[in-house]
């Protein structure tokens, strides 16, 4: 679950022992707690969810573990003197309140709970875990990009089994109708924006390769180039120009097959020219896609 650019190993050694805030019998449900920054919320909602709760160790069976068995939550282990946390929590605490209760995020202050930093091995703050059926799934440290902090939060919500709407990016926004004007050289600018942020973003990546595929078939005579690969098979130009304006008229499992059928007729440079330029036309298509998979498995038969 975890983007590879936030560190969790943690799990990997089994780090995280909560046996010790597990009691034999339940625990009565405590008032909400009232510790915390002035801009944390506790008990806060919006749409009548909450959303920002400051949790003790006296408080967290209940409003943490017990909690994520039915809603994911976030913790986030902070202090008043961590400048760093006062970058991060303010994003969470908006974020949180987007979400209108989807997920809670519990705010923990290590100062007073020491006991529970040490439980979750924090060394650092802040360091945010995310709490899903009463064990924690994964976690970060340190600042994040608050588009990489959407992405993990999304993360977390799916391991939870919670229904995620994918939210509007005006990024691709901006970056969408500069390529659907034509205007590649902005688009181009704008997807590589995304990446330099989001790095590995599907959408952002499928849009350059977009840009790509537009640039390559500009000023071609989409009969003339099918005619012209008709002609000479062998020709590898022909074919991956023909591949690309199928692509465009709405035949990419065609163009696979071609592309396919080329990788298992060449060798060396042109066989390696032509399993790039199909897994460019994947990119376009997306992972998800039948056409994508299918082909997939014929690309990796023919090269193997």
């Amino acid at each position: 679950m975890s983007d590879p650019r936030i560190t969790s190993s943690i799990f990997t050694r089994g780090a995280v022992d909560l046996s010790a805030l597990r009691p034999a019998a339940p625990s009565p449900t405590p008032a909400p707690a009232q510790s915390g920054p002035p801009a944390a919320v506790p008990g806060g909602s919006v749409g009548g969810g909450v959303t920002v709760i400051d949790v003790t160790e006296a408080t967290f069976q209940s409003e943490v573990l017990e909690r994520s068995l039915t809603t994911p939550v976030v913790v986030d282990f902070w202090a008043e003197w961590c400048e760093p946390c006062k970058q991060l929590s303010p994003v969470l605490e908006r974020l949180a309140a987007e979400g209108g209760g989807a997920w809670v995020l519990a705010k923990v202050d290590v100062d007073a709970n020491p006991r529970l930093a040490q439980m979750f091995r924090v060394q650092g703050i802040p360091m945010v875990y995310a709490v899903v059926g009463g064990q924690p799934v994964d976690a970060f440290s340190g600042v994040v990009p608050e588009a990489q902090l959407r992405q993990w939060i999304q993360a977390v919500l799916k391991a939870g089994g919670v229904a995620v709407a994918e939210p509007e990016d005006p990024r691709l926004d901006e970056a969408d109708d500069a390529l659907m004007t034509g205007d590649l050289d902005a688009a181009e600018r704008a997807y590589r924006k995304i990446l330099a942020e989001t790095p590995a973003d599907a959408a952002a990546e499928a849009g350059l390769a977009q840009v790509g595929l537009a640039r390559r078939v500009a000023g071609a005579d989409p009969q003339a180039a099918l005619a012209a690969a008709a002609a000479d098979p062998d020709d590898v130009g022909a074919q991956l120009l023909a591949a690309d304006i199928e692509v465009l008229s709405g035949l990419a499992e065609q163009a696979y097959q071609r592309l396919v059928s080329v990788v298992r007729r060449t060798a060396g440079e042109d066989r390696e020219k032509v399993r790039q330029h199909l897994v460019g036309l994947f990119t376009i298509a997306g992972p998800e896609d039948p056409a994508v998979a299918s082909a997939r498995r014929a690309l990796a038969s023919a090269l193997f």
